[in-house]
């Protein structure tokens, strides 16, 4: 029973897949007749029916409709009304006005408004569309007092109202037969986490699957964080195991929850593994995520693990294939823990305890891959023939030692764009150049044409730059960003910009890859009174190292810039710190 005095009822698990969860607060005599209802053979076969037909002929369009019983075939139209007067009259509809006020509920997280609307609709007789519905779901599963809801708030921080209406709103969906997408079930699994359900979050992940609808990363939560919070260990793995199983891949709060939950348990074990996944998609870690390793190397249960004799040999082949950084045999050594915040030095040896940290090389077959999946992506996204353009005469003028972000480094500190500091930091790298070449500057057309561009000494040094082949202008209405980062992949050189490369463009990337090879190209930029000074990459990756006597560090989020220097974590057996 929850707290609001609705029921959880099992017995719905023996019925309808897509019916095995759900919160009903009425009667007894309403709920045998719900439950009559839904274990009907023919109800459940409809539901199937529709649900399949919707998904064989109706594809993608099939998310944002009701299922509805066939009335007929209607009568060709003599006269069809433009698109425009069709759009005007969805609009102007019922149903149009309903989903533009739930919208603006959304926006505002205003749950009490969208369920007294929801509830004018239905004395109106307004059919629901699934956007109607997910809408509803997704205001109930997110609901709190703080966020335009009154009553309670349940453990998990959805206020009892949201609860108990979601659970309504979510059997009325089924019962209008309404097909449910991943947003349906993601919603209903986060009502089941707040009714501390995790069991029922999980198996409503599975339907998904049923119904062929792959799981995100989202729809896990529920179940997954559910899990760990109760502190069972092994259903958190089982749900871990479907979203490999399912092709999902764990972030940090997943990972970190399992980190934590596996140390509570004290298993070891899956401390090691899961600090392995973390080094693999995390590299540095949050400051929670820090807390939760720092919790597990002071704990009891890891002054126990380890191997006292370990094969040197295997050890030192493990970092051998792992590429180095890492070797992956398990816990070496025993006894406690000493656990340290502390910094590296320029050339990576941890001020602690003094060992030094490794470079971790990166595959070039990665890199060529990377390459021309950036080309796609600047395909797509810019002129396809300005940027096979620029492939063209980058073969023609390359390779460089060097790639300057013109627009970022002109700007560094200044009010106007800086053709001066833009010179000096060019002078610079052409000092250092290998080939003794001028590196490539990108900048705008406009930036090359106008402003500080017309000053005839400005104008000079362009036209110098321009003749020697180491100036590009990408053209107008372009993104110069695709042009100097595919510019500096391409040629694998250094990528000279203070631009952190988190945006929506740098994450369309999608790729474990961008962060390393990023940390091995970028040179930043500093702006004193004496000129600009170049800070060239670390010698040595930022990313988790386990070395082959057992230390561990691993790098913060915390001090990431040029001012703070970056916070890690030191791990060592007590009796082997120097």
């Amino acid at each position: 029973m929850l707290t609001n005095g609705s029921y959880l009822l099992p017995s719905l698990a023996r019925t309808s897949p897509l019916l095995s969860f759900f919160v009903y607060r009425h009667s007894r005599r309403h709920c045998r007749s719900f439950l009559c209802h839904c274990t009907s053979f023919s109800f459940r076969r409809h539901l199937l029916d529709h649900i399949s037909l919707g998904r064989s002929s109706m594809g993608k369009s099939s998310r944002f409709c009701t299922l509805a019983l066939s009335r007929g075939t209607s009568a060709p139209v003599s006269n069809p009304i433009s698109n425009k007067a069709s759009k005007k009259a969805r609009r102007e509809s019922p149903e149009g006005v309903l989903r533009y006020k739930l919208d603006m509920c959304s926006k505002h997280a205003n749950v009490d408004e969208a369920l007294r609307l929801y509830d004018e609709a239905r004395s109106n007789g307004v059919p629901l569309s699934l956007h109607h519905y997910n809408a509803l779901l997704y205001l109930c599963s997110s609901s709190s007092s703080g966020s335009g809801s009154s009553g309670e708030l349940s453990g998990n921080g959805v206020s009892d109202l949201g609860l108990k209406r979601g659970f309504e709103i979510f059997q009325q969906m089924v019962l209008d037969k309404v097909v449910p997408n991943e947003a349906s079930f993601t919603s209903a699994a986060r009502l089941a986490a707040a009714a501390e359900d995790p069991e029922r979050a999980f198996e409503l992940v599975k339907q998904m699957k049923i119904f062929g609808i792959p799981p995100k990363l989202r729809s896990y939560g529920p179940a997954l964080f559910g899990f760990c919070k109760k502190g069972e260990a092994d259903r958190a793995y089982e749900v871990d195991a479907h979203m490999v199983e399912s092709g999902v891949a764990a972030e940090e709060c997943e990972l970190s929850a399992l980190l934590k939950v596996s140390s509570d348990a004290k298993k070891g074990d899956r401390v090691y593994e899961i600090l392995h996944r973390l080094r693999a998609a995390v590299r540095q870690v949050s400051e929670a995520t820090a807390e939760v390793v720092e919790g597990w190397f002071e704990s009891e249960e890891a002054t126990t693990v380890g191997d006292e004799d370990w094969d040197v040999n295997k050890v030192k082949e493990g970092v051998k294939s792992g590429g180095g950084g890492w070797h992956g045999q398990g816990w070496l050594g025993t006894g406690s823990w000493r656990v340290v915040r502390t910094q590296m030095s320029e050339k990576g040896v941890c001020q602690s305890c003094k060992e030094k940290l490794v470079c971790i090389d990166i595959d070039p077959k990665e890199t060529a891959n990377f390459a021309s999946s950036l080309t796609s992506l600047a395909c797509q996204r810019e002129a396809k023939a300005d940027f096979v353009r620029f492939q063209e005469w980058l073969q023609r003028h390359g390779p460089f030692d060097a790639v300057i972000d013109g627009a970022n480094v002109g700007l560094i500190k200044q009010h106007n764009f800086s053709f001066f500091q833009l010179k000096s930091v060019v002078d610079q790298l052409h000092q250092i150049s290998p080939s003794k070449k001028l590196p490539l500057i990108i900048l705008h057309k406009s930036r090359v044409t106008g402003g500080p561009a017309q000053n005839p000494r400005n104008n000079k040094l362009i036209e110098f730059w321009k003749k020697a082949g180491a100036l590009y202008a990408t053209p107008a209405g372009s993104n110069d960003d695709w042009y100097w980062l595919y510019a500096a992949v391409s040629c694998n050189c250094l990528l000279l910009t203070n631009d952190e490369m988190r945006d929506h463009l740098f994450q369309l990337l999608g790729t474990s890859f961008f962060p390393r090879w990023k940390e091995k190209h970028q040179v930043r930029l500093s702006v004193s009174t004496k000129g600009p000074n170049l800070h060239m990459p670390p010698p040595y990756s930022i990313v988790i190292q386990e070395s082959e006597d057992g230390r561990w560090h691993v790098p913060t989020i915390t001090g990431d810039d040029l001012e703070t220097p970056r916070q890690w974590l030191c791990a060592t057996r007590a009796r082997n710190t120097n």
